[in-house]
């Protein structure tokens, strides 16, 4: 690990100002960031330490839904009460990641914004084209069996890690960011950024700017929801596929639907023609056969990771199947 120097600011305005220093990155719980900085991939000159902030450790209510900050700590949130009630499959995502001691000290902005687990990205001897943009993706030709089927590029073809953020994309969450004495929202259907050209490029955030808390509106089909990871190992494990669902059904047709995959995608990955097609048909198995097809039909795959396409229309069918009987 490389020296840095430290700073710990008690105001979000303060912490955006530091965050302008060249080089310089934001720490919270740090499960992410510290290990980038031992691996030598992330090289930071000067660390801002945001856990004095204290409105940004808050749950509140929020027109029905809720308003989380950006400190809230992972496991406090998945057991949270109104979580559990309306929003169960936030809970189940949240809690099929890592570990109890690591969802102990894991933020929410942090969860949001955690680096990839691609090999090659972690191998600071390897070329990667988001570490290092424009030396290349030895991944595309070599060992991919963990990486990305849908919104991958020629320069990019690795997974987003988290589990929480495939849940708040199907929960149609806002992110509220703050940077230069300026506020402003963002749909969480329109923070993350596909790699393209420039996969050194994750988010819409721009220099300066925090993440001080995440908005859950109310929805209709989100009490009747389910998150269904498929992995190697049954704890500690990142997603080969995920499924975030959430069906409103009434008298066995399906009115509101919400489809997101994780394990898959450069980026949590909404199924918005998935949607379309539950949306008016009978919550049954043939239809969720139908959408399941719908959601890979742009999957690109490679060598190691062609499963992940059979892999990813059956874990949708099974998750969609378990919400079948809603009423």
């Amino acid at each position: 690990m490389r020296p840095f120097t430290y700073a710990k600011p008690s105001q979000t305005s303060d912490a955006s100002k530091s965050l302008k220093q060249s080089n310089s990155a934001i720490i919270a719980g740090g499960t992410n960031l510290l290990d980038l900085m031992k691996l030598d991939v992330n090289q930071p000159a000067h660390l801002i330490d945001i856990n004095k902030i204290a409105e940004l450790s808050q749950i509140k209510n929020n027109k029905g839904g809720l308003l989380v900050g950006a400190l809230v700590k992972n496991s406090d949130l998945a057991h949270n009460k109104q979580v559990l009630e309306n929003f169960p499959m936030l809970s189940q995502a949240i809690l099929s990641g890592a570990s109890a001691q690591v969802r102990n000290m894991a933020s929410t902005a942090g969860n949001l914004l955690q680096r990839t687990r691609c090999y090659y990205f972690r191998n600071s001897t390897m070329p990667c084209n988001k570490r290092d943009p424009g030396s290349g993706c030895p991944a595309i030709d070599g060992y991919n069996r963990i990486h990305a089927i849908l919104g991958t590029s020629d320069s990019c073809i690795a997974t987003n890690p988290s589990d929480m953020a495939v849940a708040l994309m199907a929960l149609d969450a806002v992110i509220h960011i703050e940077g230069s004495g300026a506020k402003r929202s963002v749909p969480i259907t329109k923070f993350y950024v596909l790699p393209g050209a420039h996969p050194e490029k994750e988010t819409v955030l721009k220099d300066g700017e925090i993440i001080t808390a995440v908005e859950i509106p109310q929805l209709a089909a989100a009490k009747h929801s389910r998150y269904l990871k498929i992995r190697d190992r049954k704890s500690f494990a990142f997603a080969l596929v995920s499924v975030a669902c959430a069906l409103d059904v009434k008298n066995g047709v399906i009115k509101e639907a919400r489809l997101a995959l994780g394990g898959v995608g450069t980026i949590p990955w909404r199924c918005t023609e998935a949607e379309k097609i539950l949306v008016g048909k009978p919550a049954k198995k043939e239809t969720f056969k139908l959408a399941a097809e719908a959601a890979v039909k742009s999957a690109v795959t490679h060598k190691h990771n062609k499963f992940k396409v059979e892999l990813c229309k059956r874990t949708i069918v099974k998750a969609l199947s378990a919400l079948e009987n809603l009423a």
